[in-house]
């Protein structure tokens, strides 16, 4: 019985240890998910929302999708207004789109001795719009303090050579007396044969006037050309948020041998700018010459006004008479009667009801086109 009985738990010790090998080879068999990535693969996982926050975005869509693996999808489009952020969206309001009719003037006015007139009032005018009187005065103010966007243009040919150091110090104390910080804006360009910035949009005046230090004179002039620069690249496209008074100062003798443009395409580009040029002449002669005629009607066309100094302190002076004007002018909104939106020129003539007094404004504006 002993041998018999240790046989048999022999056969049953063998029967076992086979079955637990089976057992074992099965849970070994490649049926559970692949396993974790390796420490290289584990440093690439994405980061945690915080740091993916400061992360920058993918080069492409196209490369975002081969990196992830997905299929590509376009982001979505923002929501509309009126609509959730759990994407339950009201009934959308259709657009409405209109052009408004209105439009806006700064003007002065003087009295029979040239003296600034600063309190009258929206009934003391009366306005003609392309012929016919203005439907309706949407609003009326004394603009003794909007911001402006003055452009500084000055003659940097040889012709001007002889009396330039001083001119440059008259611009320098225009600017210092006209430019507030934090409120407006100013630059500088000398133009010869091109026009040459040498001091963008500032509220900094003594970058200004570093910018007119900087002008040394010399070759031919192209005058109209650095009007019509000045007008379209710089004060055109100059963004502000709200309203904003622009004018252009232009100290030259008014003669130009080197444009592309003419004197009229110079003074159709500030008048679509909504610009106000002012001229000031550097002929210190007595009589008045062709250069003089050409800067009379530069500023009369765009609603400015043209010194014309006897002797060289009087430049200073036309400098400090443009400041004065600056801040003391009107401005008004009107609507048009019969307006079209056909982008053609319509005329502006601004009438004071009291005798003796006469206003000075740009001559019209070019309509929006449809």
């Amino acid at each position: 019985m002993g041998a018999y009985m240790k046989v048999r738990y022999a056969i049953l010790a063998l029967a076992a240890a086979l079955t637990l090998g089976i057992v074992f080879a099965q849970d070994s068999t490649p049926n559970k998910p692949p396993a974790a990535p390796s420490a290289a693969k584990e440093s690439a996982a994405p980061a945690p929302a915080e740091q993916q926050a400061t992360k920058p975005a993918p080069s492409s869509e196209a490369s975002t999708a081969q990196e992830t693996g997905v299929q590509e999808v376009k982001p979505a489009e923002p929501p509309p207004v009126g609509t959730d952020s759990g994407g339950a969206q009201d009934d959308q309001l259709p657009t409405i789109r209109k052009t408004v009719n209105e439009v806006n003037v700064v003007f002065t006015v003087t009295d029979k001795h040239g003296r600034y007139v600063k309190d009258l009032k929206k009934d003391d005018f009366r306005i003609i719009d392309d012929q016919k009187p203005a439907e309706e005065i949407r609003s009326f103010r004394a603009e003794t303090d909007l911001p402006l966007e003055v452009g500084l243009l000055i003659d940097a040919s040889n012709s001007i050579r002889d009396r330039f150091k001083f001119e440059q110090e008259a611009a320098i104390e225009f600017l210092n007396q006209t430019v507030r910080h934090g409120y407006d804006q100013a630059f500088v360009i000398g133009f010869d044969v091109t026009p040459d910035v040498t001091q963008d949009f500032t509220d900094n005046t003594e970058k200004l006037s570093q910018g007119v230090r900087v002008l040394r004179p010399g070759g031919g002039t192209a005058m109209y050309d650095a009007l019509y620069f000045a007008c379209r690249d710089k004060l055109m496209k100059a963004q502000h948020n709200g309203a904003v008074r622009k004018a252009i100062v232009l100290l030259t003798d008014g003669e130009d041998n080197q444009s592309h443009v003419t004197r009229e395409e110079a003074i159709d580009m500030a008048q679509r700018a909504e610009v106000v040029v002012y001229t000031i002449s550097t002929n210190l002669t007595n009589s008045s010459s062709h250069g003089d005629k050409v800067l009379d009607r530069i500023a009369e066309a765009t609603g400015g006004r043209p010194y014309v100094p006897f002797q060289l302190s009087d430049v200073a002076n036309a400098f400090e008479a443009i400041q004065e004007e600056l801040r003391s002018q009107y401005a008004i909104s009107y609507k048009p009667a019969g307006f079209l939106a056909d982008g053609r020129y319509r005329s502006i003539e601004i009438f004071a009801t009291e005798k003796g007094l006469h206003v000075r404004s740009r001559h019209g504006y070019y309509a929006p086109s449809q």
